[in-house]
């Protein structure tokens, strides 16, 4: 499928394209696949997926996808191929198939400062004869597309597929031929805006992330410390720097806004009236009933270590938001959810019972039925595998539900030991779950997003997220940045760390893991003050 390109944007392609999608592709087409993906650069191979129908919903909004291809976009599509043929004929300084231009003198994309995110689709079945294959080219639109379908007002990017009937058309096109295929270009005043950037509004789901490691929490930014570099500030810093470094950390304004958390519709969606969801990070559900805020739930996209969109940080459901919670699940092919809370704590509801506590029990939330098969209890956290059935399509998946119990009613835990075991086990079984899918995962190999939450959703959330972030770093570069991990969560999930001696927990748990696994011989803190202010 290679795109003719202009000599001096040789490698461009599919960096700038983004993702390539190969949909519902065959058997003759998956295994050879399947082998040449091992003999090209990572960065192309997280680029190019093979998904089913429903899966494009994750990486193109459903309205739109032509309703062949499970949206709800209707377009007479003969006539717009031929549109965009009629008014590309005489622009020979583009490349029709690739959707690439010339870089003009600004250093942009093309001419008038455009710039072209593009998502290629390959659908075999969808083909008169059958035997060929289908293209779908996505990219970002104007407003207005021909056909008169207005761009989505919630979105800033909107998407519409272009077609090529046939794989040997694709590449007459790429030759110079006929060109069937055209990008329209959206006029961005933004010409800084990284490509990863523009998704924001819309991100895709990790579950098939088109992101490389680049984009995440992997690279040297902010004041990386070896472990015994860390003892070191610990012991100079005391208990009282580290809560002053955390006040410092607090007073940041928050990094976005959150007008989608505020509407009218989805403020009783939220738990807290103060712990909002981001705009820019917020995880978008499918819309249902023609409702433009059926797409909400207080959740958000947050990076892991060395991965896009590793986890979902989210409030603990309540009653009316749980079915969006499992539509959430189900969406975002999510293997594992962690629950660092009790539903019932200090005589408070802390969660909704969103799933069945006993085996061999059912709950039904609209058209997904939860199972839950077996039950483990240990001392610390206890065990659900459960069974998620979509009433809709028959499907089933298997979902684990791990809920940390430890967590004391008042501060957090004098020991981290319960916790990193905890978390030791969470991580060896998402791996496990990943790779007992094996052909059924082409995302990335940690595999989808894990689902964390808490009753808030910010902060023993993001204790947790903050420690499996530093101790993966730390076991693959023997190096942490715990103040730059607390920062760049708070970036995608605002408030995150909400209280000062979870910070310090943050250090003290680090510390504690590098001991258990001999990076430390010893640690001598003795001096550091007792923690005694109160947690979530």
């Amino acid at each position: 499928m290679g795109f003719k390109q202009h000599s001096d944007r040789i490698g461009g392609y599919p960096a700038r394209l983004k993702k390539v999608l190969i949909v519902t592709a065959p058997l003759w087409f998956k295994a050879p696949f399947k082998i040449l993906r091992l003999f090209v650069r990572e960065k192309l191979r997280e680029r190019v997926f093979t998904v089913s129908i429903p899966q494009l919903s994750l990486h193109v909004p459903r309205d739109s996808l032509p309703v062949r291809l499970g949206g709800t976009l209707e377009i007479d599509h003969s006539s717009w191929l031929l549109h965009c043929y009629k008014s590309m004929t005489n622009r020979e300084d583009e490349i029709i198939a690739g959707g690439q231009q010339q870089p003009s003198n600004n250093g942009t994309m093309g001419s008038g400062g455009t710039t072209s995110v593009a998502t290629a689709i390959l659908d075999p079945h969808l083909t008169s004869s059958g035997g060929g294959g289908t293209l779908a080219a996505t990219t970002e639109l104007s407003d207005y597309v021909p056909g008169g379908h207005r761009r989505s007002p919630s979105s800033n990017i909107d998407q519409i597929p272009v077609m090529v009937d046939d794989i040997s058309e694709l590449a007459n096109a790429a030759s110079g031929g006929h060109h069937h295929v055209h990008h329209h270009h959206h006029h961005n005043h933004h010409h800084n805006t990284s490509s990863s950037e523009l998704w924001n509004e819309n991100p895709p789901s990790s579950a098939s992330s088109g992101f490389s490691d680049d984009d995440s929490l992997a690279g040297a930014e902010g004041d990386p410390k070896t472990i015994e570099q860390i003892v070191q500030m610990v012991r100079e810093r005391g208990k009282s720097g580290l809560l002053r470094e955390y006040a410092e950390i607090k007073a940041r304004a928050p990094d976005g806004t959150f007008t989608h958390a505020k509407l009218r519709n989805n403020l009783t969606k939220n738990r807290y009236t103060d712990v909002l969801c981001y705009d820019h990070s917020r995880v978008i559900l499918s819309q249902e009933d023609e409702d433009p805020t059926s797409d909400y739930i207080n959740a958000n996209f947050v990076d892991g270590y060395k991965q896009k969109n590793a986890y979902i940080s989210t409030q603990g459901p309540l009653p009316k938001t749980t079915y969006d919670f499992w539509r959430m699940v189900w969406e975002q092919h999510c293997l594992v959810i962690v629950m660092t809370t009790r539903v019932m704590e200090r005589g408070r509801i802390k969660c909704g019972q969103y799933w069945e506590p006993t085996e061999a029990s059912l709950a039904e939330y609209g058209c997904y039925q939860v199972r839950t098969m077996t039950v483990e209890t240990n001392e610390d956290y206890t065990v659900a595998e459960l069974e998620l059935k979509n009433t809709k399509t028959d499907e089933v998946r298997c979902v684990s539900h791990w809920q940390f119990t430890s967590w004391p009613d008042y501060g957090v835990p004098t020991s981290a030991r319960a916790m990193l075991n905890f978390l030791q086990r969470v991580r060896e079984k998402q791996a496990e779950m990943v790779k007992s899918l094996g052909d059924l995962w082409a995302g990335h190999p940690r595999g989808p997003p894990m689902i964390v939450h808490c009753s808030a959703g910010i902060g023993r959330t993001g204790t947790f997220i903050t420690l499996d972030i530093c101790i993966s770093r730390l076991e693959d570069v023997g190096s942490a940045d715990i103040r730059g991990t607390v920062e760049k969560i708070r970036s995608q999930r605002a408030y995150s760390i909400q209280m000062p001696d979870q910070y310090v927990f943050c250090h003290l748990a680090l510390i504690e893991y590098a001991l258990s696994r001999s990076m430390l011989q010893s640690a001598d803190l003795s001096g550091f003050d007792e923690r005694d202010e109160d947690s979530e």
